[in-house]
């Protein structure tokens, strides 16, 4: 065990990091305002800002002062001396479904090559064949017209392999994916290519906290918040106002851009996945 003396100085500095990536959402939140890109990772993932500011030293760390406010939690537990420390037998038995489930998805796919010919088209085949009412990102135009995408996506074809992507495809859209996704076939499909992948270790990482440490959550949500930008680029939005140039996936150098994306984000997010299931294993055992 590494003993934490002083975690007061800990939080402090795990603040000077997390408080600049929580800004912009907060100002655009109390100016009822909104972001397509970057507000995404607080209201489709569910880990709130303040939740976010919280430090956790993780598993394998004890907090020296028995009074420090992780005691609180049902998560940690006393030791003999005072310190405080993760309770793992609690984490297993509250969260024991959730570890075995992230576990098999984090394993699959460690074990695969990535698969790069997708091209993005998960965004696309959200608009696919609807109104203009129904679109997702409806304050913000489609940099197409609705012809022109419904053609790009017959031309390239729909080979999602995420299913939290696949469950907003349109209904015309959805019979035209190379596979029929769902929850329970999630973890056979899961590629380290997929963006979608990499983001939902942001996730994993903070469904599994407080055994995560804070500095593996804040990794994981980095490494989202870039992908998301990369997602939204390549989507058929015109986000320009924004200062968020496309990658025009509909072109063969937009679709080259792309693929040279994903296998950054794949290369990226493999410590990150190897740390989680680390944790997995830790907390089963």
């Amino acid at each position: 065990m590494t003993v934490t003396h002083d975690w007061r100085e800990c939080e402090r500095e795990h603040l000077v990091r997390v408080e600049p990536l929580l800004a912009g959402h907060e100002q655009r939140r109390s100016d009822g305002a909104a972001h397509p890109v970057e507000d995404f990772l607080f209201t489709y993932y569910t880990y709130r800002p303040n939740q976010l500011r919280r430090w956790h030293p993780g598993l394998g760390h004890t907090i020296a002062d028995p009074d420090a406010p992780h005691g609180a939690s049902p998560y940690y537990q006393a030791l003999s001396d005072g310190s405080l420390t993760v309770d793992t037998s609690a984490m297993a038995q509250r969260r024991g479904t959730l570890i075995d489930a992230v576990t098999r998805i984090l394993r699959a796919t460690l074990e695969r090559p990535p698969m790069l010919g997708c091209f993005g088209m998960h965004e696309w085949a959200m608009v696919y064949r609807i109104g203009a009412d129904d679109v997702r990102h409806n304050s913000w135009p489609l940099r197409l017209h609705p012809t022109d995408i419904a053609n790009v996506v017959e031309e390239r074809g729909l080979r999602c392999t995420h299913f939290d992507a696949f469950r907003f495809f349109t209904e015309p859209a959805a019979p035209r994916n190379e596979h029929a996704l769902s929850r329970t076939t999630q973890a056979e499909f899961e590629q380290p290519g997929c963006l979608h992948a990499g983001m939902d270790l942001y996730k994993w990482a903070y469904k599994l906290s407080p055994a995560v440490s804070s500095d593996l959550v804040l990794d994981a949500f980095e490494l989202a918040r870039d992908i998301r930008y990369v997602d939204m680029q390549a989507s058929p939005y015109d986000l320009a106002d924004l200062g968020v140039p496309p990658i025009a996936v509909d072109t063969a150098a937009g679709r080259a851009q792309y693929v040279w994306m994903q296998r950054e984000f794949a290369n990226r997010a493999q410590p990150i996945r190897r740390r989680l299931l680390e944790v997995c294993q830790q907390l089963a055992a």
